[in-house]
């Protein structure tokens, strides 16, 4: 008698399973478009950017697709962190913390004003804190 592997698949009766990890890059994006939605609209801040042309307005696009960017980044290094080093978790909210800290030059030298800046800082805050909280949770060995 023979026995067949199952092969994991991503349906489960039915209905489409959705990766815990690929849910925390969506809740990182959805806070970043909570806080740009306070920010931009609500509060009046005008978010721009200067690039090498004229200042460019920071859109609920380009939030998007950032915060989707950097998750998506950190959930593959995270993979590759658990497939290879003991404590995994550790080591990637070390490396978390040092691109969140690096990453933050950008708004302070491209943001257009105070508020520009002070609302891209946080942005990139937000994007990480959600990351940092969720995704080792959803990475597992």
């Amino acid at each position: 008698m023979t026995r067949s592997a199952t092969v994991p698949t991503l349906r489960s009766r039915g209905r489409v399973v959705v990766p815990p990890a690929a849910l925390a890059v969506a809740a990182a994006a959805g806070a970043a478009v909570l806080a740009w939605a306070v920010a931009v609209p609500l509060l009046g801040v005008d978010l721009r950017v200067g690039t090498e042309g004229a200042p460019r307005t920071v859109g609920i696009g380009s939030v998007v697709a950032a915060a989707a960017v950097a998750g998506l980044l950190g959930w593959a290094l995270l993979a590759i962190l658990v497939r290879s080093v003991p404590r995994a978790g550790t080591v990637w909210r070390a490396a978390a913390v040092v691109v969140l800290l690096l990453s933050l030059g950008g708004p302070v030298a491209m943001g257009v004003g105070t508020a520009s800046v002070v609302v891209l800082l946080a942005l990139h805050a937000v994007v990480a804190a959600v990351l940092v909280a969720l995704l080792p949770r959803a990475v597992r060995r």
